[in-house]
């Protein structure tokens, strides 16, 4: 499965604390503690989604 040039991810506030990321139109789905965590969990979880030849 080829990645696409550009996948929005849509992020809320969790109630627990940190944040969540939800793509849009794809399966993936993140959290982070802060915005640097989330930004480093959501290029893995594109990466683990699409694997790493295709990301």
């Amino acid at each position: 499965m080829e990645a696409p040039a550009e996948i929005l991810f849509e992020v809320a506030e969790a109630p627990e604390g940190g944040f969540d990321a939800r793509a849009l139109g794809y399966s993936i789905f993140t959290q982070g503690e802060d915005w640097a965590d989330l930004r480093a969990m959501v290029e893995d979880a594109v990466l683990c989604h699409f694997g790493d030849g295709d990301a």
